[in-house]
């Protein structure tokens, strides 16, 4: 998810301040996603540059409010609307972390998943925890912590797959890097 959009989506309900939009960002995703008030700033006037938002009204002491614009309707409902690709995601630092520890020679790659599934254990009963001790009626909320649950298991569940595989190459002389070509977005989808 982009600043972007999650700042257009809480201007929906009216105009807010910089700080206000901040507060609500946190509170709806459970301050999983942390906001610093410079991020928030700098994204809407790149919002109020692109014609998606537009400065409300000054207060006397230099605050500026803002409300989103048709345009930026247009463009929070056209994001609704797209479902999320794993092209648009991030890359995933442990996978790519696990393939250079393979690529590194005296690297214990066991030892690195060991110590990440560690990690992401303790994560998961912290997340289990905070589940636990949330208030029912916070859906938004909610959905965030499962989220952050599910893809716990299911980094648990990959770490599990990478040792076995690692259990069963164990001894095996690693291949020389090819020169892959990774298609382009295009001709993965033909």
């Amino acid at each position: 998810m982009s600043i972007k959009h999650g700042l257009l989506a809480l201007l929906q309900d009216g105009p807010k301040y910089g700080y206000q939009l901040r507060g609500e960002f946190e509170a709806a995703t459970g301050a999983t996603w942390p906001l610093n008030i410079g991020q928030v700033y700098t994204t809407l006037t790149r919002l109020e540059r692109d014609g998606l938002v537009r400065a409300a009204s000054h207060e006397g002491d230099g605050r500026s409010m803002y409300e989103i614009t048709d345009a930026g309707r247009t463009e929070l409902a056209k994001w609704f609307e797209t479902p999320v690709t794993r092209e648009s995601r991030p890359r995933d630092e442990l996978a790519i972390k696990l393939a250079l520890a393979l690529a590194v020679p005296g690297v214990d790659v066991s030892a690195v998943v060991q110590r990440q599934r560690m990690s992401t254990m303790q994560s998961l009963q912290e997340l289990t925890r905070l589940k636990r001790n949330s208030a029912q009626g916070e859906i938004s909320w909610q959905l965030v912590i499962e989220s952050m649950i599910f893809g716990a298991e299911a980094e648990i569940r990959w770490l599990d797959h990478c040792e076995a595989m690692l259990l069963r190459h164990r001894g095996t002389q690693r291949a020389e890097p090819q020169n892959y070509q990774v298609p382009d977005q295009q001709e993965a989808r033909s």
